[in-house]
């Protein structure tokens, strides 16, 4: 079975009140993508996965498409400008 139009695992750490983080779930939900929300703001455990995943990461939003680290909100609307964020969501 080929997962070359299998839609991409995207996961999004965030933080209670945080702007960036809105920004960056609205340009995913713009897209029509699905992805899996982890919020940080009162669980030690999920912030230190994300570090684990993401060394020296301090800030939210960290983005992960299919286990590959993207960044926050500026890198996800960079790629995007760029053209680069689509063909990674497979759209």
């Amino acid at each position: 079975m080929s997962e070359a139009n299998s839609a991409p695992k995207v996961e999004i750490y965030t933080q209670f009140g945080c702007s960036y983080c809105h920004r960056a779930i609205a340009l995913l939900q713009s897209k029509g993508v699905e992805f899996v929300e982890y919020d940080t703001t009162m669980d030690r455990a999920k912030r230190a996965e994300m570090v684990e995943r993401k060394p020296g990461a301090r800030t939210v939003p960290q983005i992960f498409i299919d286990d590959v680290a993207i960044g926050g909100s500026d890198e996800i609307s960079a790629l995007d400008r760029a053209g680069k964020l689509d063909p990674m969501l497979r759209l």
